[in-house]
C-alpha cells in the first residue's frame, strides 16, 4: 500500500504551530546512484502521472518522431494552454497532416487563468488543444503517422505506440515490466513504476550521450523550460532557477528532477497535493549540493493575505 512506511516530508506552520503535515516518499540519488536522502520507501509502486512524460517522449523519438526544440519540450510537457502552447501543439499536428479534431485527450480549459479567460472571451469552450497533455497527444499521433499505425486506437495499451512506451519505461526505471496499468487523466495509458525507478529514469535522461533520444529530450527541456509547463509553473521555475536541471511534475503530488551530472530525485506526496513541492524539492536539491534556492523553496502560509508562517521541508 502507498501509505505504508510513508514519512513526513513537509510541515505547514502557522503562527509557530504545526497545523498540518504532508506525508510521502522521497529519494535523492547522487551522480553514482547512491542514496543521499531517503524519506519513506523509494521502492513503493505508484503511478508517476505526468512526470513520466520525458520517458514517453524518448519512446516516441526511438519510434521515429522527429521533433526538437520547443516542440519536443511541449511533447514532454504539462502545458498551461497559453497561446504559444496552443500554437505549438497545432504545429506538431500539422507536421503530420493532422488537426485538433484528431486529438483524443480530455477537453478542458487552459490551466493558466489569463489564457483561460481569453480563450472563453473568444467564444471557445473546453478543448483537447488547451488541455495540458495536448503536446504529448499530438506527438503520439505524429508518431503513429510516421509508422503507419492506427490513429483511432492510439490510446489502447495494446497499441504498438503504447507498447513501445511501456518497454521504455521499464528500461529507464530499471523496475522491469510495469506491474499496473490504468488510464491517466488525459485518457492515455498510465504505467506504474517505483519512486526510486522514476529518479533513476531522470538520471539517465540527464546524462544521455549527445545524439541519443534522451539527450534530445533533456536538451529541449533545458533550453525551453516554459514549454514544459508555463508561466509560474513549478517545473518551469525550478529549471529556470537551477542551470542544467530537468524537472517534471505530475498530478497527485509527483515531481522528479535531475542535474547534469546525473544526481536525481523523485517525490510522491501522499495526499496528492502539490503545495509543498517547492519546499520539499528545494530541500532535496540542497541535499544534492545545490545552493541559491531560498526564494523558490520558500512558501508562505497566509493569514488575511499576509504571511503568518511557511511550509517547511522536513
Amino acid at each position: 500500500m502507498i501509505d505504508e512506511n510513508a514519512q513526513p516530508l513537509a510541515h505547514v506552520v502557522r503562527g509557530g504551530l504545526v497545523e498540518s503535515v504532508h506525508l510521502g516518499h522521497l529519494v535523492a540519488l547522487d551522480a553514482t546512484g547512491a542514496e543521499v536522502l531517503r524519506r519513506g520507501d523509494p521502492g513503493v509502486t505508484f503511478y508517476p502521472r505526468s512526470s513520466v512524460k520525458p520517458v514517453q517522449a524518448i519512446a516516441m523519438l526511438r519510434a521515429g518522431l522527429d521533433l526538437d526544440g520547443e516542440l519536443l519540450a511541449l511533447a514532454a510537457s504539462s502545458n498551461s494552454g497559453e497561446p504559444a502552447h496552443v500554437e505549438a501543439a497545432r504545429e506538431i499536428l500539422a507536421k503530420a497532416g493532422l488537426t485538433e479534431a484528431d486529438l483524443q485527450n480530455t477537453p478542458v480549459l487552459p490551466i493558466n487563468a489569463d489564457a483561460s479567460f481569453a480563450w472563453r472571451a473568444a467564444g471557445n469552450g473546453p478543448s483537447s488543444l488547451t488541455q495540458d497533455c495536448s503536446g504529448k497527444h499530438a506527438a503520439m499521433l505524429t508518431t503513429c503517422v510516421v509508422n503507419g499505425w492506427d490513429l483511432r486506437t492510439y490510446r489502447d495499451p495494446a497499441h504498438p505506440l503504447q507498447q513501445a512506451i511501456r518497454a521504455t519505461i521499464a528500461e529507464f526505471t530499471g523496475d522491469g515490466d510495469p506491474a499496473h496499468v490504468t488510464v491517466d487523466g488525459c485518457g492515455a495509458p498510465l504505467f506504474s513504476c517505483t519512486v526510486g525507478g522514476l529518479a533513476r529514469a531522470f538520471s539517465r535522461i540527464a546524462t544521455g550521450a549527445p545524439g541519443t533520444p534522451e539527450h534530445r529530450v533533456a536538451t529541449a527541456m533545458r533550453n525551453h523550460p516554459w514549454f514544459v509547463g508555463g508561466t509560474g509553473r513549478r517545473a518551469t521555475r525550478f529549471m529556470e532557477t537551477v542551470p542544467g536541471l530537468i524537472a517534471k511534475d505530475g498530478a497527485d503530488g509527483v515531481l522528479a528532477a535531475a542535474l547534469p551530472d546525473g544526481a536525481a530525485l523523485a517525490v510522491k506526496i501522499l495526499d496528492g497535493s502539490g503545495r509543498s513541492h517547492r519546499a520539499v524539492v528545494a530541500g532535496a536539491l540542497a541535499a544534492l549540493g545545490v545552493t541559491g534556492l531560498d526564494e523558490i523553496g520558500h512558501v508562505d502560509v497566509l493569514g488575511h493575505g499576509e504571511p503568518v508562517g511557511a511550509i517547511v521541508a522536513v
